[in-house]
């Protein structure tokens, strides 16, 4: 049995596998498995809460994981390890995430592409048609991804705290969530995941529309992203499409397409979920 897992910090998508690519049973979801944030134990926990997985752990040969917060040697290293001790007689390689999305977006093998994810969190890479390369180390939710899940429920939030939204998106807003301060500050401060909270915030975006407010901090956010992160490649993008992979981008296209119209990027291709194509990928030479 072979597990093809992608991961953000919200959620884990698990596929199992035979060596010809057919799958063994219904997709796994659990939460998402992100080192950078979850301590050891948590990440134990979370995997072992799953009755597919427990039950079949020994069955398991191979596990190829691509996961938010995957992009250091550290974090690689504490995912590495917690996964060993669970699928004791599998082979495990763990690779950040924008190798999944490369591999899902690009039209063949061998295509370069400049190649974005913009989920719970956001990343940009150049991949060369062999390698990965990363101009700029992810310093997560706090800092940075510019255009995530994460970046655009604290603009959300922010702005309902400071009146800058308008009153007809401000009741909208008010209704659909808690927005009692207390009840944010103990989600932010004193729960696990605070950037998969923020996440949750984002999918108002895409239910308002017909608002210019939000087309506009839609664009907003893409805008920084690429300012800050695609255009770390200005020479790359003279030859090479940009490629996108999440939820957050595949709802944005139209947003996309239009700054890079005005900030002269091409656009690829669009993968909501990566995971489907990584299973083509894995199972070809095994």
């Amino acid at each position: 049995m072979i597990l093809i897992v992608d991961s953000g910090s919200t959620k884990s998508d698990w596929l199992a596998v035979d060596t010809n690519g057919n799958k063994l049973m219904d997709k796994i979801r659990t939460k998402g498995l992100n080192p950078a944030i979850l301590s050891e134990k948590k990440l134990y926990k979370i995997i072992k809460k799953s009755k597919e997985l427990k039950e079949n752990a020994d069955a398991v040969t191979h596990v190829f994981f691509y996961g938010a917060g995957c992009g250091t040697d550290n974090a690689r290293e504490l995912l590495t390890s917690v996964l060993k001790d669970i699928f004791s007689k599998a082979h495990v390689e763990v690779n950040e995430d924008t190798l999944a999305a490369v591999y899902a977006t690009i039209n063949h093998p061998k295509e370069a592409a400049v190649v974005c994810i913009m989920g719970t969190g956001s990343n940009c890479s150049y991949y060369d048609g062999e390698k990965l390369h990363q101009r700029v180390i992810s310093l997560g939710y706090t800092l940075m991804d510019d255009a995530s899940g994460n970046y655009y429920g604290k603009q959300l939030i922010k702005d309902y705290y400071f009146n800058h939204m308008p009153e007809n998106v401000r009741i909208a807003f008010g209704a659909k969530y808690n927005m009692d301060a207390d009840y944010i500050k103990y989600n932010l401060y004193k729960q696990p995941s605070p950037n998969a909270y923020l996440a949750n915030f984002a999918e108002f975006m895409f239910l308002h529309k017909d608002s210019e407010y939000t087309i506009n901090l839609i664009k907003k956010g893409i805008r920084e992203f690429a300012t800050n992160m695609i255009m770390q490649y200005k020479e790359e993008l003279k030859t090479v499409p940009v490629h996108f992979a999440g939820s957050i981008a595949f709802f944005a296209q139209k947003e996309i397409k239009e700054v890079a119209a005005e900030m002269g990027f091409t656009v690829g291709n669009f993968e909501r979920r990566p995971i489907d194509g990584l299973v083509p990928f894995h199972t070809k030479d095994l």
